[in-house]
């Protein structure tokens, strides 16, 4: 079956239910794994986000960590109670916040990282490099399409 003749009432050939599936499964496996540091999927995103970069609006935050503006900006609220971020103005443009990683919020994030590493190894031992490739291409076009929607 092609990709365009696939419907969304047959679910075991229709992608978006598998990517929401996927994502769904993910995230409890996630929040399992990051409970017991007192983490959670939110706080991961944003640190995640900040590892690699030194300094990000919290916009940029929200688009890199796939959440709603208000939602990040709430989380990057409870980060900065939690001490592992802190908020400047962004020299270039007063009108926007930036965020960076504490040194608290720089291992926490190392120790969230170990798990996220270990869940991936699990989830994606049967893959091969070959098929994360196109799996990861095929991803990105559907971005790039759905954002240009």
């Amino acid at each position: 079956m092609s990709a365009k003749s696939a419907t969304p009432h047959a679910k075991r050939t229709w992608p978006f239910y598998w990517i929401s599936r996927v994502d769904q499964r993910y995230v409890q496996v996630l929040e399992k794994r990051l409970k017991p540091m007192g983490m959670d999927a939110p706080r991961w995103r944003v640190l995640m986000s900040l590892h690699e970069d030194t300094y990000l609006s919290i916009s940029e935050i929200a688009e890199f960590s796939a959440m709603r503006l208000n939602t990040t900006t709430k989380v990057v609220q409870r980060l900065i109670a939690d001490g592992f971020v802190t908020t400047r103005v962004r020299p270039t443009d007063a009108r926007a916040t930036e965020v960076s990683l504490t040194a608290d919020g720089e291992r926490m994030g190392a120790l969230a990282l170990a798990e996220v590493r270990d869940i991936f190894e699990l989830a994606f031992r049967s893959v091969s490099n070959e098929e994360m490739d196109v799996l990861n291409t095929i991803l990105e076009k559907v971005f790039s399409q759905l954002k240009r929607m």
